[in-house]
């Protein structure tokens, strides 16, 4: 049940085509009847009327027969942007074998089809800052999401504070973003420097990037959380999807 289903049932029943009994027979069992038992998954065709967006696949895991198999079922049934994070590349040859329209994102992991033509309201930008090149993966990974979440980002790399003058350089855009998500790993401060610079929302990403006492990240995170900086939010190491997923939600509210 998509969106589009909807609207049209609603006006069958307006214009008398459709019955209050056809209705109902569609509606009642929703959302049990959107859920599609592959076996080893219970695809949900429900989220994307629920959420506005489809089900988003974790792909790390799981086959790449099992990748494909769900990214077809969920290519099938609804209409938006489809997403499978954490795809290495055999997994996305496998999607792309039933789906040519799959595109890959190497640095990002992610399988994705951008098949929703979206007008991107540029005055209303989700920013991307990280601390070094060695951020990028999971920079990249919250562009994509962002984007295909239908906002209009900007990124810029390498702006950690051990060179901070590089920050600086991107103040204007820092002072105009509706929304910043910082990636950085080992000390994590580059979120606590930003949060003094804007009144915008931040959401803070810890990397696992760092040597031995950074440990895989916990240190970055637990710099984030206590951060003196207000109006930070902090989401799960090497999480550049989730930072994505809720920057995009601030906007649409």
């Amino acid at each position: 049940m998509t969106e589009k289903i909807l609207l049209e049932l609603l006006r069958g029943y307006k214009n008398n085509s459709v019955s209050e009994v056809e209705i109902l027979e569609r509606l009642k069992n929703l959302p049990y009847d959107a859920v599609e038992n592959l076996g080893f998954a219970n695809v949900d065709h429900h989220r994307e009327l629920r959420q506005g967006f489809p089900e988003v696949i974790y792909a790390e895991g799981k086959t790449a027969e099992q990748v494909a198999e769900i990214f077809q079922r969920l290519y099938e049934r609804s209409e938006g942007n489809l997403i499978a994070t954490r795809a290495s590349r055999e997994k996305f040859d496998f999607v792309a074998k039933k789906i040519p329209a799959a595109q890959y994102n190497e640095s990002a992991r992610i399988i994705y089809v951008d098949r929703k033509k979206i007008v991107r309201d540029e005055s209303r930008t989700i920013l991307i800052l990280t601390a070094g090149t060695s951020d990028l993966p999971v920079a990249e990974e919250a562009r994509l999401t962002a984007y295909l979440f239908g906002h209009h980002v900007k990124i810029f790399h390498d702006c950690g504070v051990a060179g901070i003058h590089r920050l600086f350089a991107h103040l204007k855009d820092i002072q105009t973003a509706s929304v910043i998500i910082v990636v950085a790993g080992m000390e994590g401060a580059l979120a606590s420097v930003v949060g003094g610079l804007t009144d915008k929302p931040i959401i803070a990403v810890p990397t696992s990037v760092g040597y031995g006492a950074s440990f895989h990240g916990i240190a970055a995170l637990l710099a984030m959380l206590n951060s003196c900086a207000a109006g930070i939010s902090v989401v799960n190491i090497d999480n550049g999807f989730g930072a994505a997923v809720a920057a995009s939600k601030i906007l649409d509210c």
